[in-house]
């Protein structure tokens, strides 16, 4: 029932983000603009704006409600159920503690089998949600350390990330779909006589502008998901110490560079082969594609939690 009482509240959330686009952006263009003597009118169509919802917030949420299956496939995987080894008993049960502090139905809890020290969290909602541990993160990591990296993940389950991120990532799209869509129907018709649309032009430009709108768009859901680690970062300062996550990022920043192939670290932001790279603990990069880094560098993140008042 809580999981079927999420969904329903992120479609209700869906609708009234609908809702309030569709009513603000009909004042704006039939009474705002018009003050200004700006006519738009006969340019914009409600329809294909509702459309462009349809697909962005889709897509979106569809991604969101497969990510649990999806991270599953992607990596070689177990359940944790009855923790019988010592680290899985400590992982098994920090869960259980934080999920029990924060009234949340407890994340499944799954251990993957990778070098690389990493962990994340996803699931469609706070309460069908699950937490994933490396093997490498486990068995390197203090026991200090491991509780704070999983308090981290469980900050992202009990904030809503997920969700947020969603919502961000569907209007985005919406605005991807809408503008290219309006923009390059207004240029198959600008050299038309008879009205009539070059729908090869339309075409063309169409696919051009939304790959470009996707890049600018992206740039807003890495900053809003680069945030959102800050956020996490801090409530595993609460939970056990900053102290805890300052050695914890310190350590998972050397074992990174140890461990990754020289060509996926220069490998482009643009372009992750990791779908899941913006649920994980750790992510680096530097230049212009900080922009594109689903997370701070390891040195921002220390500072922001030796910075906590």
């Amino acid at each position: 029932m809580r999981g079927l009482k999420g969904i329903f509240l992120l479609i209700i959330t869906n609708l009234l983000v609908f809702l309030t686009l569709i009513i603000s952006g009909n004042i704006l263009i039939h009474f705002i603009l018009p003050m200004f003597g700006i006519d738009v009118r006969g340019a914009f169509a409600t329809h294909q704006f509702a459309w462009a919802m349809v697909f962005g917030f889709g897509g979106a949420f569809i991604s969101l409600l497969m990510s649990k299956p999806m991270a599953k496939r992607m990596y070689r995987m177990q359940q944790v159920t009855d923790p019988s080894t010592p680290k899985e008993k400590l992982v098994y049960n920090t869960v259980k503690e934080l999920a029990e502090r924060a009234g949340i139905k407890m994340p499944e809890v799954w251990v993957y089998w990778d070098d690389a020290p990493n962990a994340f969290a996803t699931g469609p909602t706070r309460n069908n949600s699950m937490v994933a541990v490396s093997s490498g993160l486990a068995m390197n990591l203090t026991d200090a350390e491991l509780k704070a990296v999983l308090a981290h993940e469980v900050g992202h389950v009990d904030s809503g990330d997920m969700v947020s991120t969603t919502l961000l990532q569907g209007l985005m799209n919406t605005f991807v779909y809408f503008l290219a869509s309006m923009i390059a129907r207004l240029v198959a018709s600008a050299g038309s006589r008879d009205g009539e649309m070059n729908y090869m032009l339309y075409f063309i430009v169409d696919i051009i502008l939304q790959i470009l709108f996707s890049i600018l768009a992206m740039i807003v859901v890495m900053w809003h998901s680069r945030r959102r680690e800050f956020k996490a970062d801090a409530y595993a300062a609460n939970a056990y110490g900053a102290d805890a996550m300052i050695s914890a990022l310190q350590k998972i920043d050397a074992l990174a560079h140890r461990v990754e192939p020289v060509e996926e670290q220069h490998e482009s932001a643009l372009a992750p082969k990791d779908a899941l790279a913006t649920m994980k603990i750790h992510g680096r990069s530097s230049g212009l594609m900080h922009l594109f880094a689903s997370h701070p560098s390891t040195e921002a993140r220390i500072a922001a939690l030796r910075n906590r008042n």
